[in-house]
């Protein structure tokens, strides 16, 4: 991936900011964190999942970045972004109602106009980039994140109300309660996104939401729109990821760090889901 920035990419263990143009992506990538796209001016392509998706300049986009994507054609000068990346962990750690934490994980991202926010949010995400890249401070920006997320979804969930029955029923409100299937999702993924790590198989998850495997499974697919193993192997492949751009260490020690049983599973995993393997994402990210 080639960087072409205004601005020094900065970051921290909780929390990722930058601000620029866009940067060349040769290849789809995915990571474990939630993702939200500001575009200031011009506009962004994404391949997602996929499908086409394209923001436009004064739009907000918000996804989980386990499902692969790459921009496209990200060549204009006149087109300014800024990011945010906040690992899922701490999302999940939010208290989101289950159906927000739904329409978050699925394989499409949450696009409002910033218009229906009410708020500069240009300003606001000037001032979280400037408060992390000259101050360090990112206590304030993430409870600052959190409500700007929740405004975000908020807005969703109105829009897609006012749409009616036209709007797909994934991104709808959910009429069940807490101890409906959204609730129990939200809890699997939890349940993954902070033991993925370890050694767990899809009965350990189904096991910790009191379902019986396959309930469980087909509860989990419905609502979030993949298996229970496979978004086991995206979050173990996302951190493997993050590892690889990030340290210097071996493909052995980052796939035990990323909750891989053998380095022949990590390998398998990894090129099925990136295309390539470990050390060759490593090169040409790098």
């Amino acid at each position: 991936m080639t960087l072409m920035v205004d601005d020094i990419l900065t970051e921290d263990a909780a929390l990722w900011v930058r601000h620029g143009a866009p940067p060349v992506m040769e290849h789809p990538h995915r990571h474990d964190d939630l993702e939200l796209n500001l575009v200031h001016s011009g506009q962004l392509e994404y391949l997602f999942g996929g499908s086409r998706l394209r923001v436009a300049a004064g739009e907000v986009a918000i996804f989980w970045g386990g499902t692969p994507h790459q921009l496209v054609d990200p060549h204009d000068p006149a087109t300014a972004v800024s990011w945010v990346h906040i690992p899922l962990t701490e999302v999940l750690g939010w208290a989101l109602p289950p159906e927000q934490i739904a329409v978050l994980l699925r394989d499409r991202p949450v696009v409002v106009p910033v218009a229906v926010l009410a708020r500069d949010v240009d300003a606001m995400f000037a001032t979280w980039h400037r408060d992390v890249l000259e101050d360090g401070e990112s206590t304030v920006v993430m409870l600052e994140t959190q409500a700007f997320v929740r405004r975000v979804l908020t807005a969703h969930d109105a829009r897609s109300q006012a749409k009616g029955p036209d709007v797909p029923a994934e991104h709808a409100p959910s009429a069940q309660g807490p101890t409906g299937a959204s609730a129990r999702a939200t809890a699997m993924a939890q349940f993954v996104a902070e033991r993925y790590r370890s050694p767990i198989t899809p009965s350990d998850v189904a096991r910790a939401v009191h379902l019986s495997p396959s309930h469980a499974m087909t509860l989990f697919r419905r609502v979030v729109g993949t298996t229970v193993g496979t978004y086991i192997a995206r979050c173990r492949v996302a951190e493997a990821q993050r590892l690889l751009i990030t340290t210097s260490a071996t493909t052995t020690e980052i796939a035990h760090a990323a909750g891989f049983a053998s380095q022949s599973s990590f390998y398998e995993t990894f090129r099925q889901i990136c295309g390539m393997t470990p050390g060759g994402y490593r090169r040409a990210l790098r």
